[in-house]
C-alpha cells in the first residue's frame, strides 16, 4: 500500500511538471465549479420559481444562459494578445467607471429593493460593478508593472491607483453596495500588497479601509442590523438572525453523506436566497459534509494554481495580474463561506462560478480565462507550445501560440515609446519658439472697394492692395486695365 502511495504521488508530480499542467487545471477547475453551480442553482431555486411563475427552470435557464455567454468570454480571454490587453486596459476600466455613474442615473439604471445596480436589457439585466473587479485587476496590473520597471518611487505607486480605486468605491457605496465594496477593497489591497507597497504604509491602509468598513456597516438600518444579529445571534431568532439560523439547520441536517441531491428541505421557503448568497448551505444539505468539502477543495486547488502561474511567469504584469485575481476569487469565496458558517456577518457576497447570478457568473468565467491566458505564457508551456507541443485542447480551440516575453525587448519598448514622447515634446516646444509672431491684418477699405468695384477691376485690385506678400500686377498690365 505505501508503495502505490509513493507510485501515486510520483505520477501525480510528474504530471504537475509537465509544461501546460496550470492551463489545464485552470480549466478543470473552472468547469467543476460552474457545473457544480448550474446543479445545485436548478436544486435551490426550482421551488421558489415554480412558486413565482409557474415554472421551475426559469432561474436555471437564465443561470445557464449566463454560463454560455461566460464560456464565450472565457474564449475570448484566451485569444486575447497580452499586448492588447494592456493597451485597452485603461480605456475598459474608464469605459466601467462610466457605467457605475450611468447606472446611478433614474432612468437608466434599474432600482430593485432599494437599490440601483443594474442595467436591465430585456430579460438579461448587467451588474456594473461585476465588470469594474475585472477592469481594476487590469488596469491596476498594467499600471503597476510599468512603473516597476521604471523604478518608480512609493507616490507613483499610489497614484493615480489608490484615487481610482477609492472613486470606484464610493460609486459603489452610492448603489448602495457594500458587498462589491468589500471585493473592490479586496482587489485594491492585492494590487498594492503585490505591487510592492511598504509593510507599515500596507497595514496603515489596511486598517483605515477595515475602520471606513465598519463604519459604513454601522451606517445603514439593514447593515447594523446584520452586524447585531452576527454579535447577538439569539436575540432576534425569528427576524434578523433568522437567515443565518436557518443556514446552520441545513448544514446540520446534511451530516456526513447529505440527504440527497435535490433532497433539500431548506429550500421549501425555509431559508431565503438559498440559490444565492446561501447556495453553500445547501450544497451541505445535500451533499453533506462531503460536498463542502469538494467546494473548498477545488477553491484550494485554485489559489496553488494562481499563485504556481503567478511564480512561474517572468513577466511583472502577468505576476501581479494572476496573483490579485486570486486573491481577490478565493476572498470573496472565504467571505461567502464564512458567514454561511457563522464564522463572519452577512455581507451577501456571492460564492464565485456556484451561486446563481448571471453578471457574477459571466465575468468571473471571464476572468479565469485571462488567468489561463497567463498560464500558456508560462516560459515551459511557451517553449512547448512553440515546439509544436500544443496538446488536444489547444489544437481543438486553434489557440493562437504566445508570444515569448523578453525584458530586453520590453524594456526597449518601453524607451522607444518614451524617447518618441519626448521627441514630440521637444518639436513642439522648438516650434512655439520658432513661430513668427503674428501680424494683425489691416481690414480692406470698403468704401474704395465698392468705387473700384464699379469700374469693373477695382475688386480684385483693392484686395491685392491689403493682402499680405501677394505680387502686385506689373506697370503695363495697370495701364492696360485702366
Amino acid at each position: 500500500m505505501q508503495r502505490k502511495g509513493q507510485a501515486g504521488t510520483t505520477r501525480f508530480g510528474a504530471w504537475l511538471a509537465r509544461p501546460l499542467a496550470s492551463f489545464h487545471l485552470v480549466v478543470t477547475i473552472a468547469t467543476l465549479l460552474t457545473v457544480l453551480g448550474l446543479v445545485m442553482v436548478l436544486s435551490a431555486s426550482s421551488v421558489e420559481a415554480y412558486a413565482d411563475g409557474g415554472s421551475a427552470y426559469s432561474l436555471f435557464i437564465t443561470q445557464a444562459l449566463f454560463a454560455a455567454i461566460g464560456c464565450a468570454l472565457f474564449y475570448l480571454a484566451l485569444r486575447i494578445p497580452l499586448k492588447r490587453l494592456r493597451q485597452w486596459s485603461f480605456p475598459m476600466f474608464a469605459g466601467s467607471v462610466l457605467a457605475l455613474v450611468l447606472v446611478l442615473i433614474p432612468g437608466i439604471g434599474s432600482e430593485v429593493q432599494g437599490a440601483r445596480r443594474w442595467f436591465v436589457f430585456g430579460p438579461i439585466s448587467v451588474q456594473p460593478s461585476e465588470v469594474v473587479k475585472v477592469t481594476l485587476v487590469v488596469w491596476g496590473a498594467h499600471l503597476l508593472a510599468s512603473r516597476r520597471s521604471e523604478h518608480a518611487g512609493l507616490k507613483d505607486i499610489l497614484i493615480p491607483l489608490v484615487p481610482a480605486g477609492l472613486l470606484v468605491c464610493l460609486l459603489v457605496v452610492l448603489q448602495p453596495n457594500l458587498s462589491t465594496t468589500i471585493a473592490l477593497g479586496i482587489v485594491l489591497a492585492a494590487l498594492l500588497w503585490f505591487g510592492g507597497l511598504p509593510v507599515r504604509l500596507f497595514v496603515t491602509i489596511a486598517v483605515s479601509g477595515m475602520v471606513a468598513a465598519g463604519v459604513l456597516a454601522l451606517s445603514a438600518g439593514y447593515r447594523s442590523d446584520r452586524m447585531r444579529a452576527f454579535f447577538n445571534p439569539g436575540d432576534d431568532p425569528q427576524g434578523i438572525g433568522y437567515q443565518a439560523r436557518q443556514a446552520l439547520y441545513s448544514l446540520a441536517d446534511g451530516g456526513i453523506w447529505g440527504r440527497g441531491l435535490g433532497q433539500s428541505r431548506a429550500k421549501w421557503s425555509y431559508l431565503p436566497n438559498s440559490h444565492n448568497d446561501f447556495i453553500f448551505a445547501i450544497i451541505g444539505e445535500e451533499l453533506g459534509f462531503l460536498g463542502c468539502a469538494l467546494v473548498l477543495g477545488l477553491f484550494a486547488l485554485f489559489v496553488y494554481t494562481g499563485l504556481r502561474i503567478a511564480s512561474r511567469s517572468v513577466d511583472p504584469f502577468l505576476r501581479l495580474l494572476t496573483a490579485t485575481a486570486t486573491t481577490w476569487i478565493t476572498g470573496q469565496a472565504l467571505i461567502n463561506i464564512g458567514y454561511v458558517v457563522s464564522l463572519l456577518p452577512v455581507t451577501g457576497l456571492q460564492l464565485p462560478l456556484v451561486s446563481a447570478g448571471g453578471s457574477s457568473l459571466a465575468i468571473t468565467l471571464f476572468m479565469f480565462g485571462i488567468i489561463a491566458n497567463a498560464a500558456r505564457h508560462e516560459p515551459e508551456a511557451v517553449a512547448a507550445l512553440h515546439g509544436g507541443q500544443d496538446g488536444r485542447f489547444s489544437r481543438l480551440l486553434r489557440l493562437p501560440k504566445p508570444e515569448v516575453y523578453s525584458p530586453a525587448r520590453a524594456d526597449a519598448a518601453r524607451a522607444r515609446s518614451a524617447a518618441k514622447a519626448k521627441a514630440a515634446e521637444r518639436a513642439k516646444a522648438e516650434r512655439s519658439r520658432q513661430a513668427p509672431p503674428r501680424r494683425s491684418l489691416p481690414a480692406p477699405d470698403t468704401g474704395r472697394r465698392r468705387a473700384q468695384d464699379s469700374r469693373g477691376t477695382g475688386s480684385l485690385r483693392a484686395t491685392r492692395a491689403w493682402e499680405p506678400n501677394y505680387p502686385m500686377p506689373h506697370a503695363r498690365e495697370r495701364g492696360r486695365s485702366r
